[in-house]
């Protein structure tokens, strides 16, 4: 069964703030995750091995292809619709929803910035998950700063040779396309005048890529406390050659890549929110059960005192954490700025799914870091959300630039 596409826009909205069709997706979404990602997410994480059987069942279900619009297969539902979708992927493991993150990411740039060519090229192949994107930014020596990146590219002709090593790509090795921001100008002032996306074409799953696809290599991919089964890698472009056309927006696009990137990271922090959200309910989930079963002293865990303030502490910061992101969304979907909005989203919810992961794991006791049991998984999954698409530091760095910008005085 299919996620059908719906306008969710001609709808009136629930108490909740959903509507009859955004309810329908989620309770398909949370059906399918308790299913089939739940019951199977522990052998993949223990073995670090590609979900293969649960992605297939997503590309049926058509989630590859849901901000993408009808003429190109998808099913174009906005961004609130998503973020809900991945919500729910995230509750049953945060691995699966970092297989659609950076594919979403993808198809946001192509829509937003990327030539008719280029979107009648990719986006159908995209949305039924035939191909896969990843998105690259990050460099071994550069994290948030992303104007000190150094890997080039240069013209050659109708081409541009690319060079540099990038890290921490998520689908680095299993994507086909690969969007990646590159110096076209070391010289520029300021730095982000002289940078430029590129839409990189890979054979998926190849370590060392040959014929039209030559110098790029992806070295073995990292190993990680946790967001196992998913992989990260790094990527060696060493003189790939990537023709003028598959430049994000074209020949126009020469020099704008910083701003393109900056723009599908506040779409990337709701994502990221969204994940907080989801994994944190998983962790109530867990601890409302545990707490209910274990006794002590003549009594379930939680009719003492202390774990029920826990379990009334938890589930209001993930109440707050899902309210925000909506915002967040919402605001993007109804074309205002959510800059600002998309920070405080990611910060409160991925804070937030680090505390209640944490506080689920004490109510769990000694189990809690015992293997066999679910909880221990989402401790070590948790604090990935503190750090990708900008950490907790910079997203607040990020919110106060912001408030001072809108409140001058």
């Amino acid at each position: 069964m299919a996620v059908a596409p719906a306008s969710t826009e001609s709808q009136s909205a629930g108490v909740d703030g959903l509507t009859d069709d955004q309810k329908a997706i989620v309770e398909m979404v949370h059906q399918f995750v308790d299913e089939q990602i739940i019951p199977y997410a522990e052998e993949y994480d223990h073995e670090d091995k590609f979900p293969e059987p649960i992605v297939e069942q997503m590309k049926e279900l058509g989630l590859f292809g849901v901000t993408i619009p009808e003429e190109y297969g998808g099913m174009g539902l906005d961004l609130t619709t998503y973020a809900l979708i991945v919500e729910e992927l995230s509750r049953g493991w945060i691995s699966i929803s970092g297989v659609v993150n950076t594919h979403f990411i993808g198809s946001y740039l192509l829509l937003k910035f990327g030539t008719d060519e280029q979107k009648r090229h990719f986006l159908p192949k995209m949305a039924t998950g035939e191909i896969r994107a990843a998105f690259s930014l990050s460099e071994p020596e550069v994290g948030s700063d992303v104007q000190g990146i150094k890997s080039t590219a240069k013209q050659d002709g109708d081409s541009w040779v690319l060079d540099g090593q990038k890290m921490w790509v998520t689908n680095g090795l299993g994507s086909g396309i690969v969007f990646v921001l590159m110096k076209t100008d070391p010289k520029a002032e300021p730095a982000y005048k002289g940078m430029t996306c590129f839409i990189t074409e890979k054979e998926p799953w190849a370590e060392k890529n040959e014929g039209d696809f030559a110098g790029l290599d992806i070295p073995p991919k990292i190993k990680k406390m946790g967001y196992k089964g998913v992989e990260s890698t790094e990527l060696v472009y060493n003189g790939y050659r990537c023709p003028e056309d598959r430049i994000l927006g074209g020949r126009d696009g020469v020099g704008k890549g910083f701003g393109q990137m900056m723009d599908a990271l506040e779409v990337g922090r709701v994502n990221v929110a969204a994940r907080g959200v989801g994994i944190a309910q998983r962790a109530l989930e867990l601890a409302l059960k545990y707490s209910q079963e274990r006794k002590t002293f003549g009594k379930p865990i939680a009719q003492h005192q202390a774990i029920l303030f826990k379990l009334a502490d938890m589930a209001t910061k993930i109440e707050a954490a899902r309210l925000v992101t909506r915002k967040a969304a919402r605001m993007k979907d109804a074309g205002e700025r959510s800059d600002l909005e998309a920070g405080m989203a990611k910060l409160i919810a991925s804070e937030t799914g680090k505390e209640v992961v944490e506080d689920a794991f004490r109510i769990h006791g000694g189990y809690g870091y015992s293997k066999e049991y679910e909880i221990e998984r989402l401790y070590r999954d948790a604090p990935l959300l503190l750090i990708g698409e900008g950490t907790s530091e910079i997203q607040r760095m990020v919110i106060g630039k912001k408030l001072l910008e809108r409140n001058r005085v």
